[in-house]
């Protein structure tokens, strides 16, 4: 016999505050029959069960977690002589086990299937440290970027057609940034796993506010989809100036802004409407990044990223090409070459290709520990990089940081003289021309 607890959507709502106490406090006054044998109530860290007779069954309608589904059933069984059923193969104890695996989604049942039982706690230990490392270097990357623009918006002599899509792409990673940041944030300081333990807190945070959650997800796909896209304007601009002359015309801004910004609207647009219609049973969208029409982001992702490794290839057979001409060694030849393939990897986007590959959770710790370290670290700290490549370490920008410099120090050596004629620097330096930079190779220093 088999007997079904199906509260109402209010009720099953509840089971956030469960707690061993109220579980016990539910059933305090139950006294069980001496007639039969019975399973008396007890708590699982998630539900509370009630006592049922022996030799039955009851169950109740999946809790609303990550990677559940709530329309199905979890279920627990009360043997012959009276005691909760162990899980099949393990050694029988008070609380006995709860089956959970029916109201898992098929994504999460492919990925358990794929995790050995043995290496199940280090590599959520890996994840857990990851998590870390991402945080530290979405911090990094998210003070650089910002000091960055800044420098760019700040100094007329550094407002040139590279700098605005520089610009561009640093305001994308920045939003993508900030939304990374604030969930892994919310997420750790309330455990979206504290259920397990009874946690009231859980109730609260960003993912378990409706709305408000989904929201955020869709901005950060479309946030990243905008990085991608600007990425991809990145290696055709530079593609285009360094092989194609007959492009060196107008620059074409209106177009780009309405590829990098107008662009990834429509693809997110898509995207939510479809998984707004596939998703709706799990809490906060989550695992939507498992299911196949990920991939109508995904995809042109992807694309961009091959685009632009192509774009690299031709760009560094061009130098090489140009370097012959110039007549330097081979050795010289090879080491500029090299140099600037490591420079325009993080500005194109092409170590996101790790980040799109599958983790390899069938294999061992240790390979599954080096993915996700290397993979994570390239993600969480590329906009470090990319700020220190194309800002912090850049020619022009050094020289226009050391003449404000030299002209402040100037001005502190000369107080009076630089009340009483504020004018001239901003005569000076503030009304400077808006000029494109010729140099093209400055932006791989």
């Amino acid at each position: 016999m088999v007997s079904t607890i199906n509260p109402s959507t209010e009720a099953s709502q509840l089971f956030l505050n469960t707690t061993l106490d109220s579980c016990a406090l539910k059933y305090e006054e139950f006294v069980l029959p001496n007639t039969i044998p019975y399973c008396n109530w007890t708590w699982d860290t998630v539900l509370c069960w009630p006592p049922i007779p022996a030799g039955s069954a009851i169950r109740q309608r999946c809790p609303p977690m990550h990677g559940v589904d709530t329309t199905k059933f979890v279920e627990r069984r009360c043997s012959t002589e009276g005691r909760w059923e162990a899980k099949p193969g393990t050694v029988p104890t008070v609380l006995g086990w709860t089956n959970y695996t029916p109201c898992y989604i098929p994504e999460i049942i492919q990925i358990l299937k794929k995790i050995s039982a043995g290496d199940t706690d280090d590599k959520y230990d890996i994840a857990q440290r990851t998590r870390t490392l991402e945080i530290v270097g979405f911090s990094l990357s998210l003070a650089a970027l910002i000091i960055s623009l800044v420098i760019f918006c700040r100094f007329r002599s550094l407002r040139n057609n590279r700098t605005r899509i520089h610009k561009n792409l640093f305001v994308a990673m920045v939003i993508q940034v900030i939304i990374r940041l604030t969930l892994y944030i919310d997420q750790a300081i309330i455990r979206p796993d504290g259920l397990r333990y009874g946690n009231e807190s859980s109730r609260h945070g960003i993912d378990n506010t409706p709305y408000l959650c989904e929201a955020s997800y869709v901005l950060l796909e479309y946030a990243r989809t905008c990085m991608f896209m600007w990425m991809f304007i990145e290696g055709l601009y530079l593609h285009n100036v360094v092989t194609v002359t007959v492009f060196q015309g107008r620059f074409p801004h209106t177009l780009y802004a309405m590829v990098g910004w107008g662009g990834p609207v429509a693809l997110t647009a898509i995207w939510t409407a479809v998984t707004a219609q596939n998703v709706d049973q799990q809490k906060c969208w989550w695992g939507y990044n498992l299911k196949p029409y990920y991939w109508i982001l995904e995809g042109p992702r992807l694309a961009v990223v091959l685009l632009n490794f192509i774009f690299l290839l031709n760009i560094i057979r061009v130098l090489i090409v140009k370097l012959r001409q110039s007549h330097t060694s081979d050795v010289e030849q090879v080491r500029k070459a090299v140099r600037a393939a490591v420079v325009l990897v993080p500005l194109l986007g092409i170590t996101n290709i790790l980040n799109m590959t599958e983790a390899p959770l069938e294999k061992t710790a240790l390979e599954f520990a080096l993915w996700s370290y290397v993979t994570h670290f390239l993600t969480s700290f590329q906009g470090f990089f990319i700020a220190l490549l194309y800002c912090f370490l850049n020619g022009e920008v050094r020289n226009a940081l050391m003449k404000s410099l030299s002209v402040y120090l100037s001005i502190r050596g000369h107080h009076d003289w630089a009340v009483r004629r504020p004018s001239m620097f901003s005569a000076a330096y503030g009304t400077a021309p808006e000029t494109e930079a010729p140099n093209v190779a400055e932006s791989n220093r």
